[in-house]
């Protein structure tokens, strides 16, 4: 059975710094890109950052560009999300995704809430 946990979220003011983490288990870890996903409050879910399987390649949202990293270890099957200068408009539940080139074989975490103010 596919688990994704994430931890790392909280309240931080403006120009802080959290690290997400997303736990993995269930599959081949090693085998799958991962992403973090976010969505704020009355708007959709978007891709905040994206990691190929041996970290590669990684792609980020124009708007956290310079600001955020994402990162990998395949030998604790984790994913980080290291967030610097965080802004107001960071703030919202933060998910962590296994990507699937099959149909139906990508999955979610439960999410973690990311809130920066002052």
């Amino acid at each position: 059975q596919v688990q994704l946990v994430e931890s790392g979220g909280g309240l931080v003011q403006p120009g802080g710094s959290l690290r997400l983490s997303c736990a993995a288990s269930g599959f081949i870890f090693s085998n799958h890109a991962m992403s973090w996903y976010r969505q704020a409050a009355g708007k959709e879910r978007e891709l905040v950052a994206l990691v190929s399987t041996a970290s590669g390649i990684r792609r980020y949202a124009d708007s956290v560009k310079g600001r955020f990293t994402i990162s990998r270890d395949n030998a604790k099957n984790t994913v980080y999300l290291q967030m610097n200068s965080l802004k107001p408009e960071d703030t919202a539940m933060y998910y962590c995704k296994k990507e699937s080139s099959r149909p139906g074989f990508d999955a979610w975490g439960q999410g973690t809430q990311v809130t920066v103010s002052s």
